[in-house]
């Protein structure tokens, strides 16, 4: 009795670690700077506005056994808007867009993950804290590429893109109708732990 119990207790741990095992974990490259938090706007309508935000963190997991499983987090530092023109940054953290006073700290939760055929590409959804207002958001993500690194590491990068409105997080400011959206291009390299 003795030996089956031992034989189905080592079963059950040889399945739970390997099912433990198939989730990975990775931590965000920011100290490499292989990662990126883009925006633009139109201006007028006449053309595009582009920045990013200088510093963010995050993590994410990939699920081997259910990549539909697989979910990540964001932390962006809202302070560090950077359109490359020190006035208009000083007026985006301001109350009318921004706020930063008030809403130093923006968040992305990933809620799911819808993948097309072949497993490349798909739709994330995730809860987006902005302003203080936290909306779901779908964003179109693609599998960039794996492997192993040249340090000993192995990485994985992907890239997303998602479209809001400005005044579903409080930004009410009126810069005409062909201004009232923002893109959102995320750039991930992450390394695994």
């Amino acid at each position: 009795m003795k030996k089956i119990f031992l034989a189905v207790l080592s079963s059950w741990l040889l399945l739970t670690s390997n099912a433990f095992a198939s989730v990975e974990k990775y931590k965000i490259d920011i100290k490499g700077a292989h990662a990126f938090i883009q925006f633009r706007v139109k201006h007028l309508g006449y053309s595009w506005l582009y920045g990013r935000f200088n510093d963010f963190d995050g993590s994410f997991e990939i699920d081997r056994s259910n990549l539909e499983n697989s979910k990540i987090n964001v932390d962006i530092d809202v302070t560090s808007i950077d359109s490359n023109h020190a006035e208009r940054d000083k007026h985006l953290r301001a109350e009318e867009f921004l706020y930063v006073d008030k809403y130093p700290n923006a968040k992305f939760v990933s809620t799911g993950l819808k993948l097309n055929e072949g497993g490349k590409a798909g739709t994330l959804t995730g809860n987006l804290t902005l302003r203080g207002v936290t909306k779901p958001i779908d964003i179109a993500v693609e599998l960039v590429g794996e492997g192993k690194d040249p340090w000993g590491g192995y990485r994985v990068g992907f890239e997303g893109k998602t479209t809001f409105k400005m005044k579903d997080f409080g930004i009410n400011r009126d810069l005409g109708p062909a201004s009232t959206e923002v893109e959102m291009m995320l750039t991930v390299e992450g390394i695994k732990l």
